[in-house]
C-alpha cells in the first residue's frame, strides 16, 4: 500500500506541476503577479491536499503565535521536500514567501522555471563572499516587497538526528537589513526521508520558535542563537534520535 500511495502521489504532483507551471510562469512574466501568486497558492493546496489524502501525512504546528506579522527571515531545519511547500503556510494569511536557493534549481523543467518567475532568491554557491552579497541585494528587495524569506542554513537536506554546519547566509541578510529572525524545527524527515520515494503516513510536528530582532547583531551571533534553539528543539521533537543525551542537549 505504501508503494501504491507514493507512486500515486508522485504521478499527481507531476501532472499538477506540468499543468500549473506554464500558467504561473506566463502570468508572472506578463506582470500579473497577483494572479501568479494565486496560482501558486492553488498549486500548493493541490500538493498539500495530496500529501494529506494520498500519503496520509498530517501536520501539527506549535508556536504559530511566534510568527511576526511583518516580513522577516525564517531559518529552518531541512530534512525533506515536504517543508519546502508546507512552511509557506506558516506565515500570516495573504502573505507570500521566497526561498534562498542554488541557481541550478532554476534550470529544472517546469518547477525550476516557475521558481525563477516567482522571484525566489538564487545564488551562485561557488561565488564565495559574493554569494552573501547576492543574498543581501535580493533579500532586501524581497523583504521590502512584503515577502518572508525562508533559508535552510544547513544548505541541504539532513537526515533526522544529524546536523551540518549552519551557513551564515540567512543570518548575514538579517544582520544587514535589521529585521526579525524566526527559527523553525520540525521532524518531517521521520515520514519523508531524504531522497526517498516511499513516504510513511503520520503527523509532522512543526515548532516555530520565538522571533528575535537581528538589529545590531553580527551574523555569527544570529546564526548561533538560531542554531542553538533549533537543535535543542530537535532533541525534544525526536528524542529517539539522540539516545546519548536522553533527548536533552
Amino acid at each position: 500500500m505504501i508503494v501504491f500511495r507514493s507512486a500515486l502521489f508522485m504521478a499527481w504532483v507531476l501532472v499538477l506541476t506540468i499543468v500549473m507551471a506554464p500558467l504561473i510562469i506566463g502570468t508572472a512574466l506578463l506582470g500579473c503577479r497577483g494572479i501568479a501568486h494565486r496560482l501558486v497558492v492553488l498549486w500548493r493546496r493541490g500538493f498539500m491536499g495530496a500529501v494529506s489524502l494520498i500519503l496520509g501525512i498530517g501536520c501539527r504546528v506549535l508556536g504559530r503565535e511566534n510568527m511576526p506579522k511583518e516580513p522577516c527571515v525564517i531559518l529552518a531545519k531541512h530534512q525533506s521536500a515536504w517543508e519546502t511547500v508546507a512552511l509557506q503556510d506558516m506565515v500570516p494569511v495573504g502573505s507570500h514567501c521566497v526561498f534562498v536557493l542554488k541557481k541550478e534549481l532554476l534550470k529544472l523543467p517546469f518547477f525550476g522555471w516557475a521558481l525563477a518567475a516567482m522571484r525566489h532568491i538564487s545564488i551562485d554557491r561557488t561565488a564565495g563572499r559574493q554569494a552573501l552579497d547576492q543574498v543581501v541585494d535580493q533579500g532586501r528587495d524581497r523583504l521590502a516587497m512584503g515577502y518572508y524569506v525562508i533559508v535552510f542554513p544547513e544548505g541541504t537536506r539532513v537526515a533526522p538526528g544529524q546536523k551540518r554546519r549552519y551557513k551564515v547566509g540567512g543570518a548575514y541578510l538579517a544582520s544587514h537589513v535589521g529585521c526579525k529572525v524566526v527559527p523553525i524545527a520540525h521532524d518531517a524527515g521521520e515520514l519523508w526521508p531524504r531522497q526517498a520515494f516511499l513516504k510513511k503516513s503520520g503527523t509532522v510536528t512543526v515548532s516555530i520558535g520565538p522571533a528575535f530582532d537581528a538589529t545590531g547583531l553580527s551574523e555569527q551571533a544570529i546564526n548561533d542563537r538560531a542554531e542553538a534553539w533549533i537543535e535543542e528543539e530537535m532533541r525534544r521533537l525526536s528524542p529517539h534520535r539522540y539516545p546519548e543525551t536522553g533527548g536533552a542537549p
